[in-house]
Parts: C-alpha cells; structure tokens; sequence
C-alpha cells in the first residue's frame, strides 16, 4: 500500500506576540499615534477606553493569518459570493472609545462603513478585550482563533453571541479550516480546501 505522508503542520513558536500598553491616552493621542505610524503594518494597534495597545506578531501569527484567509476568499471564491478583503482595516469610532486593526476582515455585498467579519488570530492573551471593540464598532461578525479553534460570535441586538457555525458562511464547515489553515503548505491548504468543497457539490 503507497503511504501518503501527513502535511506537515506549524509547530508552537519559540516566542509569543509581543505586547505594549499605554494608559491614559487620549483619542486625539491615539489618531496622533496611527498618524506617525502611518501605513506600516507593524505594529498593530488597538485601543479601548483611554487604554493603546501594540502588537508585533509572531511568525506564526502571521502565517496562521495569511492561510486562513487564503482559505475564506477560496470559499468565497467557490460559493459564488461577492466577498472582498480589507486586511488590516483601522476601525475606529470616537464616542465608542474604541479602535482596532483586525488581522482581516471581509465585507459582503457592496461598501460599507464597517466590516461583516473580522478575525482575530490569538495565540497570546493581551488585556484589551478586543470582543468589547468589535462590539462597540458594530463588527456583523467576529472569528477569534485560540488554542487551535475558531470561535464565532455573531452580533444579535447590539451583542455578541457565541455559535457554532458562522452566520456568514451557514454552510462552510469551520472544523474544516481549523484542520487547514496549520498547514506549512498554504498552497496545498487550498486546494484540499477547493477539492472537498466541489466534492459536495452535486
């Protein structure tokens, strides 16, 4: 019998996210700030309350990032939808004392103000609650990817409720990326990806 050798998967990294808070910085600091850093994707920042956080990622991060994403717009791509990616969008509202850089988001169906779906990529804890940000923002839907899943809230009434499936995508199988997006290969991610979702296809 021909043995197929697994996909090699990405191992836990050496080092975590790297984090750095500023507290007590006014909105007119936070704008100054994204300003002089102007177009750089590092680091990222987020804000919430008076509260500014940077964020440089890991190898890791980024590469989860990257092939999830890769796999969302494959989806898109296959379901016909009319999907476009914004990356790291800065989100940002004055009076809900919020702003964040999603590690991607998604609008569906025409411009809009704010994104349908953003995703999170975890794999270090910091101390803004980015779940209150997306909340406050009026994110449609959040993807938060921690410890080897992806977990969905879905806005309802002004709140996040957490589900099972996206609300988004209804029919596109998550266990299925959570298994993909590990991949070494983002290529092969893909197509594994193309292939079961045409071997549904009637």
């Amino acid at each position: 019998m021909l043995h197929v050798p697994a996909e090699p998967r990405l191992q836990p990294a050496d080092t975590e996210d790297a984090f750095v808070y500023l507290r007590g910085v006014s909105w007119a600091d936070f704008e100054t700030i994204l300003a002089i850093r102007g177009d750089a994707s590092r680091p990222r920042i987020a804000y919430l309350d008076g509260v500014l956080e940077f964020m440089s990622p890991t190898s890791n991060h980024e590469a989860i990032k990257t092939c999830l994403a890769r796999l969302v717009e494959a989806y898109g791509e296959e379901a016909g939808l009319e999907l476009n990616g914004f990356g790291s969008w800065t989100l940002k509202v004055a009076l809900a004392k919020a702003g964040v850089e999603p590690d991607e988001c998604y609008v569906l169906d025409g411009p809009k103000n704010v994104p349908d779906l953003a995703i999170e990529i975890e794999l270090t804890s910091g101390s803004l609650d980015k779940v209150e940000i997306y909340r406050r923002l009026g994110v449609a839907e959040l993807w938060r990817w921690t410890k080897g899943r992806i977990e969905v809230r879905h806005l309802v009434a002004g709140q996040y409720e957490l589900i099972g499936r996206s609300a988004i995508f209804p029919a596109l199988d998550l266990s299925l990326l959570e298994r993909l997006c590990v991949y070494t290969s983002q290529p092969t991610a893909v197509r594994e990806l193309r292939q079961a979702l045409r071997a549904e296809t009637p």
